[in-house]
């Protein structure tokens, strides 16, 4: 994911990601995911529907 997306494991550690404005600022919070696996779905997803995006993967 490029800069846009910011990866998260929130306090349940649950993976999850915001999606951010060119100023930082959160403009999109997907849901919360139960578990590793999901989060690798969010990721196989994105750069599915957005081929020339640049994964950065935080959640490791």
């Amino acid at each position: 994911m490029d800069e846009r997306y910011e990866c998260k494991i929130i306090s349940a550690g649950k993976p999850m990601f915001n999606l951010k404005a060119g100023s930082g600022q959160v403009i999109g919070t997907s849901q919360s995911y139960t578990s590793a696996s999901a989060s690798e779905n969010i990721d196989a997803s994105v750069e599915s529907n957005a081929p020339s995006a640049r994964v950065d993967d935080q959640t490791t």
